[in-house]
């Protein structure tokens, strides 16, 4: 028998405060017509002054742990994707734990911007199979509206706040690629394009946290054709080919980059998981965001497979093949 890392619950959390794209027509030279047709992007959520990453993740995490029946003690890990934490230290992932009042295991956190969540479950794929954890609490979360720069209409309408979280619990299956769970991974990243994506500020540099930066036309070249090469080895990895993908669940960070991958892979748009009108760029918290909300709405189901995707600053990026 082999072991897999099996998905047992889901949940997701965003902020009470939905932004709508009109909310920016007063102080930026833009429009809801210009952010629908250039990103998909109709609303996104923001956190509340006195809302962190860390409660955005434990809302997350108490949802999938309802969802899977499970109580903070049942489980050994927690791995959160986020490049926002509340504090430069500790992690996010022990505060959670506070939060949770989760009294044993431990916890942290992996920063690979907006493929972290890719980056985090192949983490937690790699701790079961080492018989390190039974269950992990996988999450990713953001508050991305923390590192904002609105005076720059290119990147302050595309990005959002929330937190979505999948647990992960080890199981035996046949071995084949019929098997549910995470079946294969494919991490990439390439510190030649950090100028494409990053943030001007930082604790050995700045002394503070600084703003978001891109260059939105340069990304997008590299994204899909490198988001459909990860998606491609990850399936070639265990045999799997573009028809056997019931869903794509893609980062969610602009329609074409969605659109143009799906059609580089020959995946018709009504099987990819889309959020990024409803949420925004969330960066490490869109995947398990569309994961979360495909499920609770019925389109995934058991036994589906699910290709994951996602590229962010680094450049990072990667792809994971889970059959929910």
């Amino acid at each position: 028998m082999t072991l897999r890392s099996v998905v047992v619950g889901y949940g997701h959390y965003l902020p009470e405060n939905v932004v709508p794209n009109s909310a920016f027509e007063d102080t930026l030279e833009t429009s809801d017509e210009w952010i629908r047709s250039r990103s998909g992007i109709e609303r996104r959520h923001f956190s509340a002054k006195d809302q962190h990453t860390s409660d955005l993740a434990a809302e997350a995490a108490k949802a999938a742990l309802q969802n899977a029946g499970l109580v903070a003690d049942d489980i050994d890990a927690i791995v959160i994707a986020t490049s926002t934490p509340d504090l430069t230290f500790p992690s996010v992932a022990t505060m959670v734990q506070e939060k949770i009042n989760m009294t044993q295991g431990f916890g942290f956190d992996v920063q690979a911007v907006c493929a972290g969540f890719v980056y985090a479950l192949t983490t937690a794929n790699g701790l079961i199979l080492s018989g390190q954890a039974k269950r992990i609490l996988v999450i990713g979360a953001e508050t991305f509206s923390r590192i904002m720069d609105w005076t720059d209409r290119a990147t302050c309408v595309l990005f959002g706040d929330g937190a979505g979280a999948l647990i992960l619990e080890a199981q035996e299956g046949s071995g084949d690629n019929s098997d549910r769970g995470i079946l294969s991974a494919d991490l990439n990243s390439d510190g030649r394009y950090k100028d494409m994506l990053f943030v001007d500020g930082g604790v050995s540099t700045t002394g503070h946290s600084g703003k978001l930066r891109m260059q939105g036309n340069a990304l997008f070249r590299q994204a899909v054709e490198k988001l459909a090469s990860t998606a491609d080895a990850a399936l070639e990895k265990v045999g799997l080919a573009h028809e056997d993908v019931d869903w794509i669940v893609p980062h969610q960070a602009n329609i074409r980059i969605i659109q143009g991958t799906a059609k580089k892979l020959g995946v018709p748009m009504d099987r990819v998981i889309l959020t990024v009108q409803d949420h925004g760029n969330t960066s490490a918290a869109s995947i398990p965001l569309a994961l979360s909300v495909g499920a609770a709405s019925g389109k995934i189901k058991q036994g589906d497979l699910c290709l994951a995707e996602a590229i962010g600053g680094g450049l990072a990026w990667g792809a994971v093949a889970l059959r929910w």
